[in-house]
């Protein structure tokens, strides 16, 4: 079983591989996603434990599942 940080950094990492593949800013994702800037950054530097429902707004910005973010851990 993975440790709860090391799965918050692991969730970070991807959704900021998916936002960057994607050419989208983060101040853009974040906008869209009704969060600001600053939450964007921490979840994806692993700094904080997103819920369900941040996932799933992100997720849907990206046009992936969340277990497109979520699965490999």
């Amino acid at each position: 079983m993975i440790a709860k940080k090391d799965l918050q950094i692991a969730i970070g990492k991807q959704i900021k591989k998916l936002r960057e593949d994607r050419y989208i800013p983060q101040q853009d994702l974040a906008a869209k996603c009704n969060i600001e800037k600053s939450n964007l950054s921490r979840i994806e530097a692993g700094g904080t434990n997103p819920t369900l429902y941040t996932l799933h707004k992100i997720a849907f910005y990206l046009n992936v599942s969340i277990s497109d973010i979520t699965l490999k851990y």
